[in-house]
């Protein structure tokens, strides 16, 4: 679901914005879209409520990420046993003019799965950032 969708609350409005920063802080030149989505019924049906989606924008083509755009994707889960919801995982995807080149999921294997793939330094940047905004969410580090 759109990020400026998702806040509720200062706690969450706060670590979306550090999601942000950490983007930003290495990628200066990115775009934010808190609302990658549309707002029409095909895009709705197809959102994950217990998500935070957030786009990122570069300027043109990022050679090293084969993309111009990623997607992130933040997977939460509530826990009903102590009714804590918690990120479970990051799923991001690179795109370009021609649709999506590459998909990664924590929760999986953490590998890079399409037609191209990020360089392996830009890749373990991204591998980087997602242990970072599991621990923004959760408070310690998952791999």
């Amino acid at each position: 679901m759109n990020a400026a969708e998702q806040v509720k609350n200062f706690e969450l409005a706060s670590k979306i914005a550090a999601v942000v920063n950490l983007f930003k802080s290495e990628f200066p030149e990115l775009r934010v879209d808190l609302k990658p989505w549309m707002n029409d019924p095909d895009t709705r049906e197809l959102v994950d409520p217990d998500s935070i989606d957030i786009g990122f924008h570069f300027p043109g083509l990022s050679r090293s990420f084969q993309s111009r755009s990623i997607l992130i994707q933040i997977r939460f889960y509530d826990d009903p046993l102590d009714g804590c919801r918690r990120a479970i995982g990051v799923e991001a995807a690179g795109f370009d003019h021609t649709g999506k080149q590459w998909r990664f999921s924590t929760v999986e294997n953490w590998q890079f799965v399409g037609d191209k793939s990020p360089s392996d330094a830009a890749g373990e940047k991204l591998k980087l950032l997602c242990r970072q905004i599991l621990e923004v969410f959760n408070g310690s580090t998952q791999s």
